[in-house]
């Protein structure tokens, strides 16, 4: 079992939103979960853009993609973070939007994104997903449980937070 310092003594964590922002830092790559149009949950890997977690989540990805479609009829995903070497487990559930903010993309590039994104940061097929988180669960491996988050916190929502960016309407009308 991996040493947690985030504990005292009662057995209750000491910071949990401090927990989770060393999870989401140590685990860069996270598995995105979004619901198909039949119904079914789709997986993938995504890259975590932004280390100062503040109850959202930041990553890029193709404006015209089956997650971005995915996105588009449902807005529930799941987004979860696993260091077995650590035990450290987070799993956060929240509303993702497609979001087009050159400031934005600005803020977050890094220079290996091209792999992906050929044309950079002006390429027509970039976007970002913003998932606004409601609910995170981490598995405290010292006590043996799940040690459930509410978004409503003041750590989360606290005056650190940035306004939510302007959002570009899709073609057809749809917020994109």
């Amino acid at each position: 079992m991996a040493k947690d310092n985030d504990n005292v003594d009662s057995g209750k964590p000491k910071n949990p939103v401090k927990k989770v922002r060393k999870v989401i830092r140590s685990v860069r790559v996270a598995m995105l979960t979004t619901v198909a149009a039949d119904g079914s949950l789709r997986s993938r890997p995504m890259a975590t853009q932004e280390e100062d977690f503040d109850g959202e989540l930041w990553f890029f990805t193709r404006f015209h993609s089956p997650k971005s479609d995915e996105i588009q009829e449902n807005q529930k995903v799941n987004v979860a973070y696993v260091s077995a070497k650590n035990d450290r487990y987070v799993s956060i559930s929240g509303t993702a939007s497609l979001v087009r903010d050159p400031e934005k993309v600005k803020e977050l590039w890094r220079g290996e994104l091209k792999a992906w994104f050929p044309e950079g940061k002006k390429d027509p097929e970039l976007a970002l997903l913003k998932v606004t988180v409601s609910k995170a669960e981490y598995w405290d491996a010292s006590q043996n449980r799940m040690v459930d988050l509410s978004m409503e916190q003041p750590e989360m929502r606290g005056p650190h937070r940035r306004p939510d960016p302007v959002e570009t309407p899709a073609p057809g009308g749809a917020q994109g």
